[in-house]
């Protein structure tokens, strides 16, 4: 039996969860058609299913996923709150400073220019 694929997700174009219609489990040879629903997790894009396996892995260390993705911390960050709206959670209002270490971190602001608006003038 050929190396089952992952799923196509997300599906370009479509919006809407998919409805799963039939289980195989090829050991025990039996099928199982219905409609069944996927849970949030497994409709995650492949990106914020790997940074969902490193978020676990480190056990739920931000800081550890900013050190071994050699990322800044309001990038990780980001992408946190990014999964977290994926699987139907709204984050916690962002830290206003986060925007102002993103632009900095890209080189559009310069570091006076970051100082100022963290000291907030």
């Amino acid at each position: 039996m050929p190396q089952p694929l992952p799923l196509p997700l997300p599906f370009p174009g479509v919006q809407e969860a998919p409805i799963v219609t039939e289980l195989l489990f090829p050991e025990a040879q039996i099928t199982v058609r219905g409609e069944f629903l996927l849970n949030e997790f497994a409709t995650l894009t492949p990106d914020n299913l790997d940074f969902l396996r490193l978020y676990i892995k480190v056990r739920g260390n931000l800081k550890e996923v900013e050190r071994i993705l050699g990322l800044s911390y309001p990038t990780i960050r980001a992408r946190f709150d990014t999964l977290l709206r994926s699987i139907g959670y709204e984050p916690e209002a962002a830290d206003p400073r986060d925007e102002t270490l993103r632009l900095l971190e890209r080189g559009e602001i310069t570091p006076e220019e970051a100082t100022k608006r963290l000291k907030g003038k």
